[in-house]
């Protein structure tokens, strides 16, 4: 599976952005997407999942309230909403895929296939 991400760019604090990932050479519905985000000189952190159907979603807490993932199966596309946007939101932001025929204990881990990152800058 190919994942393309894009949608980032910059933005003031309290905006609101859409990023957006599209899959291909696989059904997307096989696949819960996920979205993490590395700031620089931080550690790669996850941010939000949705299941392949799309009937549920994880988020960390540092955003929830104010992320929200969709997907839309048809199209192939993934799309988290962020919105009251922080400074500390600026990171590069990535999409990955996990098989949603596995059990995972953990949102945060699984997923063997992976989008380049998405530039997201939140000014103050």
């Amino acid at each position: 599976v190919q994942l393309q991400a894009s949608g980032g760019g910059l933005v003031q604090a309290g905006g609101s952005l859409r990023l957006s990932c599209a899959v291909s050479g696989r059904t997307s519905s096989d696949y819960d997407m996920g979205w993490f985000r590395q700031a620089p000189g931080k550690e790669r952190e996850f941010v939000a999942v949705i299941t392949g159907s799309g009937d549920s979603t994880t988020y960390a807490d540092s955003v929830k309230g104010r992320f929200a993932i969709s997907r839309d199966n048809p199209k192939n596309m993934v799309y988290p909403q962020m919105n009251s946007l922080k400074p500390q939101d600026t990171a590069a932001y990535y999409c990955a895929a996990r098989y949603s025929g596995t059990y995972y204990n953990s949102p945060r881990i699984g997923y063997g296939h992976w989008g380049q990152g998405t530039q997201v800058t939140v000014s103050s």
